[in-house]
């Protein structure tokens, strides 16, 4: 199930693939998370042509959030300030193989800790809502002190969120050693206007779009990674979003997202415009979406239709860019049943990522030659190495509080997976605890049996991983 910020949902995950993808970049599939809004479209470059226009926009945007939310804020006439949040506390446990060039610079097994305060404010006045999300991050251990010892040889999420590309830099670390740090920051920070017809938000929020359940190559903008576990939040972005909604009951989205590029300037070539159109047609929805991103023309069309007793859903991705052009398809199936007098959910879905490699080679000179590949993997937006792949998952309610799941994520290319085990329990009405354990399999030099290092003998490979989260919300 996809998961939103004002739903707690259930998620799958762990934090696995550290052999294969997640080492390129700084870093559910929840089986059962259901497809977020599709896509969105990219175009009217003529809005963004210039740096001079750009930069009349977000001057526009910054004095539009002070002069909206002030008064939402301290006017005497407000109704009162909606507080929430919630508490997490985790520990990870990552076993190393003996053939493991990670070995060499990690203890093993490789154990880490973690903990978050999110602090959510709400304001409703009329049509006008301001949300605030504070986050209090603290993040130490084995991991972490890796990926900061050895950037080229990191693996998993252990690392601190950063603004350093974002429009508004929300982000201040305030202390940070070898092995541990803390920080503070604003995830959610926006004002939304809303009509019987349309939608306006302005500041750091989350979009997410497409129609994968598992891998989604239309959710480009801050996506999970499938084998994620903690999926409750997206990391926010600051962009400006608005929705008209038609008669019929079809919508047509438009995203702005702007971005700073490594001399720190606000400049088109980094920053993202997107069009999508969502419609229904009989008993199915499909979407269209058209997008700039990364100076790169992204086109895509999916849908969703209830065919006999199951859901399918698809999409198909054109992405042009600089390098070459690339196609992306995935498309599912999805059915619930009751069995034993419990509720089973499946899911089965196949993933073309048009960057990927169908050779099984994944060495330094194979990912050399495919630098959009890499690109998407450093930016967060891919994570399968793999041309052809294959992911599932079974949820079984072992009690109305109590969800049990099993997900394989595989790739056809090189015969590797990773199978996950994922154990969802609300303890109380408030506290809940997430157990996962990840289980990689596949030969030396494989996807999830460990890449190729670039030094003779030993790869990036992980064994098996353990994850266990406890949170409290109020």
């Amino acid at each position: 199930m996809k998961t939103s910020d004002s739903l707690r949902t259930k998620s799958i995950v762990i934090p696995a693939q550290a052999g294969t993808l997640q080492r390129l970049r700084s870093p559910k599939i929840t089986n059962h998370r259901t497809a977020a809004p599709p896509a969105v479209i990219p175009a009217q470059a003529g809005i963004l042509q210039s740096r001079y226009r750009l930069k009349i926009l977000v001057c526009a945007a910054v004095r539009r959030i002070g002069m909206t939310l002030l008064p939402l804020v301290f006017t005497a006439t407000a109704n009162a300030f909606e507080i929430g949040g919630h508490t997490k506390l985790r520990v990870t446990s990552v076993a190393l193989p003996d053939d493991s060039l990670l070995a060499d610079f990690s203890d093993d097994p490789v154990n880490d800790a973690g903990a978050e305060l999110r602090l959510k404010l709400r304001q409703d006045a009329g049509g006008w809502r301001a949300f605030a999300d504070y986050q209090l991050l603290a993040l130490g251990g084995d991991r972490f002190e890796l990926r900061r010892q050895n950037p080229a040889l990191e693996f998993g999420t252990a690392a601190l969120p950063e603004d350093d590309r974002r429009l508004f830099d929300l982000t201040h670390v305030i202390s940070e050693d070898d092995d541990r740090a803390t920080a503070h920051r604003l995830d959610r920070f926006y004002v939304s206007h809303t009509t019987d017809k349309t939608v306006v938000n302005l500041g750091r929020q989350a979009v997410s779009w497409g129609n994968g359940l598992i891998y989604n190559p239309l959710d480009f903008f801050n996506p999970f990674d499938p084998a994620a576990i903690d999926t409750e939040y997206k990391t926010g972005d600051d962009m400006l979003y608005a929705q008209y909604l038609f008669d019929s009951g079809d919508d047509l989205q438009a995203v702005w997202v702007g971005r700073r590029d490594e001399d720190d300037e606000v400049e088109r070539e980094v920053a993202s415009l997107a069009l999508k159109f969502h419609g229904f047609a009989g008993a199915g929805e499909y979407d269209l979406l058209l997008a700039e991103h990364f100076d790169d023309v992204i086109a895509g069309f999916g849908g969703a239709a209830d065919i006999g007793e199951a859901v399918w859903r698809g999409d198909l991705v054109f992405t042009d860019s600089d390098e070459d052009d690339h196609t992306s398809l995935v498309l599912n199936w999805s059915y619930s049943w009751t069995w034993g007098q419990r509720n089973w959910n499946a899911t089965l879905e196949y993933y073309r990522n048009g960057f990927g490699i169908d050779d099984g080679d994944y060495g330094p000179a194979a990912l050399a030659q495919n630098p959009d590949l890499v690109e998407r993997i450093r930016r967060g937006e891919l994570f399968t190495l793999g041309e052809n792949n294959l992911g599932g998952n079974a949820a079984v309610e072992l009690t109305p509080l109590w969800l049990l799941t099993t997900s394989l994520f595989a790739n056809l290319d090189d015969d590797s997976f990773l199978l996950q085990l994922l154990s969802q329990h609300d303890l109380q009405q408030d506290l809940s605890l997430l157990l996962a354990l990840n289980l990689p399999s596949g030969e030396n030099g494989s996807e999830f049996g460990g890449i190729d290092s670039g030094i003779d003998g030993p790869n990036l490979g992980v064994d098996t991983s353990l994850f266990a989260q406890l949170a409290w919300y109020f």
